[in-house]
């Protein structure tokens, strides 16, 4: 997607998950933006101003058409000043571009909010893996919820086939 200069990327981007009904899922920017207002994660609650140009180093999010509840669309970036400078944080307030910038996002038709964990009823269908275990749509059958490793294959890179794994447990 490209934002033309002087328009709010992430209004922009807002408006396109709205009007297109889909899920966008921000995977980087590129550009320079100006007169910007984030929440960085060291001071919680609190909003820094930038003022000058930034040149845009990271951007992802995430925005989901509505209905779906505050603080599950936005966007995170990171910016380098003039001299050199990184800042970063979330996007609290109008992310102007200064210049074209260009995002690089996936989106997706049919995009839902969902809280998680889901209640056993709303479990998906068990996928059958090699050697007789199971893996279930939102969980498995090995510790912490994956399946056990002895029965997943594993790519060899150094010979370049697959070959199954039989990988002792951790030793605690």
């Amino acid at each position: 997607m490209e934002v033309a200069a002087g328009a709010d990327v992430a209004d922009a981007i807002a408006q396109f998950a709205r009007r297109r009904q889909r899920g966008v899922c921000v995977l980087s920017g590129a550009g320079v933006v100006a007169n910007v207002a984030l929440r960085q994660p060291s001071a919680p609650g609190a909003v820094v101003a930038l003022h000058g140009r930034f040149e845009i180093l990271s951007l992802t999010g995430t925005f989901l058409p509505g209905p779906s509840p505050p603080g599950s669309t936005g966007l995170t970036v990171y910016l380098a000043g003039g001299q050199g400078q990184v800042v970063g944080g979330s996007v609290v307030g109008p992310l102007i571009a200064a210049g074209p910038v260009m995002v690089v996002a996936s989106t997706f038709a049919n995009a839902s909010y969902e809280r998680l964990p889901l209640e056993e009823e709303e479990e998906g269908p068990a996928v059958q893996l090699p050697g007789g275990s199971a893996l279930g749509m939102a969980g498995g059958s090995g510790h912490g919820g994956l399946p056990d490793s002895s029965a997943l294959p594993i790519f060899n890179l150094g010979h370049d086939a697959f070959a199954w794994a039989h990988a002792r447990p951790p030793p605690y």
